[in-house]
């Protein structure tokens, strides 16, 4: 078996548009590097332009993001909050440090998302909030999200880690609900190594936002002119992102179209050369939904067993493929059974967690490394399996 370090082929690399060391030249050479300084407000001026957002700050991961929308939608002890098992344990954490409970749902056998026909089955007089995650760069219903979230009165808080520049009916992904977030992690279409954003569309929470990003204090009131001094308001922390790293990152958000149009080559020639392997009944593709523009995040496989995804996987790596599952579902965690959740609570969620793989995906994966991938994919499965 070849170590996971020195595969031929890797699961991620981040990109390089090429403009990302001139710009963090310039932001040294400006010698203010700390948070909220000229790079931070050239991205998120440029993320509210493009997805029509009301507001978009900057933060240190998209963690800290959730966390701040967790304090913004008031979430505290005793509430309940509707979120998706399959997800990362970021989206659950940010509510429960307030205080507040998960109530899982299962998830859609097509897109991998919360099933929205279920949420309302789930509401009580303790539920606050829905968390929609937008699996691999998909987005959830939000249609009806948003309906049921308007007639019971409840924060929708997009976690749209993965699904920057996508779009449900036109309209952004994080720019829907009442607040999103997005990643910028090493992961991620568009990078900083680590990095993250709120965004805000309702203009009531903008003003509170910004007091909870620069520690509790009115600080982006003073640098704005606005008052001539500034103190402590209200409770907060450190959610900034240093200036040099949205220097890196406003290289690839000028860059987002070109990023995509790469991601989308790869994503187009997984499925079309795959789909033999569908059509025989080997294996599932992604779905994705008539409503819903993706923006390439990854490409996943289901297989018909957990121990048939576990060989496939076990035999790419060693063809020198990382090929890798996703998430372990949180109700069934050792934390998840701490909220009094078992094995077979949410089935759908069960099933398709332990039959994922995800391809190596990467918008400089060269053609010949995709040709390699899909090659050993159809000797193992069609051979082996």
């Amino acid at each position: 078996m070849q170590d996971v370090f020195n595969m031929k082929i890797p699961f991620n690399k981040s990109y390089l548009t090429g403009k990302e060391l001139g710009y963090m030249q310039e932001s040294l050479e400006s010698r203010n590097i700390i948070g909220n300084g000229s790079f931070t407000k050239k991205c998120e001026k440029l993320m509210e332009d493009i997805f029509v957002a009301k507001k978009v700050l900057l933060t240190g991961s998209c963690t800290d993001a959730l966390e701040m929308a967790s304090l913004l939608a008031n979430l505290g002890t005793d509430d309940e909050v509707i979120v998706p098992s399959f997800t990362f344990v970021s989206t659950v954490n940010a509510f429960i440090l307030r205080g507040a409970k998960p109530v899982f749902v299962d998830i859609r056998e097509d897109t991998l998302n919360m099933d929205e026909t279920v949420i309302e089955k789930k509401i009580t007089d303790r539920t606050k909030a829905i968390f929609p995650v937008h699996y691999a760069g998909v987005s959830c219903e939000m249609g009806t999200i948003m309906d049921i979230a308007n007639r019971y009165n409840l924060y929708v808080v997009e976690d749209a880690a993965q699904g920057v520049y996508a779009k449900y009916k036109e309209k952004y992904l994080g720019a829907i609900g009442h607040l999103g977030t997005y990643s910028f992690h090493g992961t991620k279409n568009y990078t900083c190594g680590e990095g993250g954003a709120i965004v805000i569309n309702d203009e009531n929470l903008i003003e509170k936002a910004e007091i909870l990003r620069e520690k509790g204090t009115n600080r982006s009131k003073f640098l704005r002119g606005e008052i001539d001094k500034y103190t402590w308001v209200d409770v907060g922390s450190s959610f900034l992102l240093s200036d040099i790293l949205a220097a890196f990152l406003y290289a690839q958000l000028e860059k987002m179209d070109e990023i995509n149009k790469k991601r989308k080559a790869i994503f187009d020639f997984y499925y079309e050369n795959l789909k033999e392997l569908e059509d025989a009944g080997n294996l599932r593709l992604p779905i994705i939904p008539d409503e819903c523009e993706t923006n390439y995040h990854l490409f996943y496989i289901l297989l018909h067993s957990e121990e048939k995804r576990d060989f496939l996987m076990d035999e790419l790596k060693s063809a020198g493929v990382q090929a890798v599952f996703h998430y372990v579902p949180l109700h069934n965690s050792p934390m998840g059974m701490k909220f009094g959740y078992n094995d077979g609570d949410l089935p759908v969620t069960e099933s398709l967690s332990s039959r994922l793989l995800r391809l190596p995906f990467y918008a400089d994966l060269g053609l010949e490394e995709q040709k390699f991938v899909v090659d050993m994919l159809k000797k193992i499965i069609l051979h082996l399996l």
